[in-house]
């Protein structure tokens, strides 16, 4: 018979059947030591916790009674470890999953800046935008929305353009910030248009396309409440898909920079 090559461990030599059965009681089931096995085996090895001190987490040390004013600091030191270890193991659930989120958007977002800067057209650039930017950002309605300049409400031929009234995105946006997210709202009209009502949470960017041009915003919006959350998704990735959007704009109209 073929010995394990673990040696140091392996079980000491069991007696007879019957005199087993006297000495350490009957066994638990075909292959599964008894609590007497156990036992014996333990005492054989007396430096198996040493060796495999993971088992401290699952195993319940024995609460020792020293009298009605002692506190057995021994079982509340053994409470606390197992704690601290769970609260780090939720932490680093919480960090893989973070992590994975942000590669999945960066590869997202890494998509959409090739869409955009292979159009052809300006025309194909707007229908990528409002169209096939919203499956490769895992979005429901994607829209451009644009201040209006001058006195008339101008008449944009694309669907998906939205044109605001001036003071819209400091509005939205304020003086300071880039991105906002918005975590559990109904769509607003003036950015989404007739895709309003499937929005639920939503990402703004600001959309610089040059100096001279109006302000602007790129608008992303999802049916899934919470989608957009301040913390989860990279600010710094959004932007750089909307400054690459309005360089491309700002070139395909010869418009300065």
């Amino acid at each position: 018979m073929d010995l394990p090559k673990d040696k140091k461990h392996a079980l000491p030599s069991l007696p007879a059947p019957q005199q087993a059965a006297s000495s350490l009681g009957p066994s638990h089931g075909k292959g599964a030591p008894s609590a007497g096995e156990v036992a014996n085996y333990l005492k054989h090895h007396p430096d198996f916790l040493n060796e495999h001190p993971d088992l401290l987490g699952v195993l319940t040390p024995p609460k020792l009674d020293r009298g009605e004013r002692v506190i057995d600091m021994q079982h509340f030191m053994v409470q606390h470890q197992r704690n601290e270890i769970a609260r780090l193991k939720a932490q680093n659930k919480t960090l893989v999953a973070a992590t994975r989120a942000n590669l999945m958007g960066q590869a997202r977002v890494h998509g959409a800046v090739l869409a955009i800067i292979g159009a052809q057209t300006f025309e194909q650039l707007i229908q990528i935008v409002i169209t096939d930017l919203a499956g490769l950002l895992d979005a429901d309605v994607v829209t451009i929305a644009v201040e209006r300049q001058g006195g008339a409400r101008a008449k944009m031929p694309h669907h998906g353009i939205e044109i605001l009234e001036p003071g819209t995105v400091s509005e939205v946006l304020g003086d300071e910030r880039d991105v906002v997210f918005q975590t559990d709202i109904q769509g607003d009209p003036r950015l989404f248009g007739a895709g309003a009502g499937l929005v639920r949470s939503a990402a703004l960017v600001r959309l610089p396309v040059g100096r001279a041009s109006p302000a602007g915003m790129l608008c992303i919006g999802t049916r899934r409440a919470g989608k957009f959350q301040t913390g989860h998704q990279s600010t710094e990735l959004l932007s750089f898909l909307a400054r690459t959007l309005g360089i491309t704009i700002a070139a395909w109209l010869d418009l300065p920079a």
